[in-house]
């Protein structure tokens, strides 16, 4: 049996820095994630959608938005990640037609939303390209 030392691995080429964007943007999404699919079970129970449509969709609908946020979170380096983000955010606007309450929640992640965003990306212009010095947290 042949023994693999650490030092013959391939060394992997050290990830690019992320954005202040890159680093907010998932948070959001991912708290979004679970406030959708209450959402989702909140049209349920209410029985909020139209004569006609079954109202389990709604527990679909709140399912597959969360999915689609936590997917987008995932892969927010994309460069139609950001786009995907702000059409989730018009979809669960949206759902506010179904019942009006969910406004708070489109003003409140809406507002996250737009500030990880567009006050992410202006924080991010105003720093320096190259750092200086190497700097490494624990969290990166």
């Amino acid at each position: 049996m042949a023994r693999v030392s650490a030092d013959a691995a391939p060394a992997r080429a050290p990830r690019p820095p992320r954005t202040l964007v890159q680093k907010l943007a998932p948070i959001v999404l991912g708290f979004e994630a679970i406030v959708v699919f209450l959402v989702g079970l909140t049209i349920f129970g209410l029985r909020q959608l139209p004569d006609g449509v079954e109202q389990w969709w709604g527990i679909v609908g709140g399912a597959v938005l969360g999915i689609a946020c936590i997917a987008i979170a995932g892969m927010i380096t994309k460069p139609w990640a950001l786009t995907a983000g702000w059409v989730v955010q018009a979809i669960v606007a949206l759902s506010a037609f179904f019942v009006p309450a969910i406004l708070l929640v489109v003003l409140i992640f809406g507002g996250m939303w737009a500030y990880a965003t567009i006050g992410g990306a202006r924080l991010d212009a105003r720093r320096p390209a190259e750092p200086t010095t190497e700097t490494q947290t624990e969290s990166e």
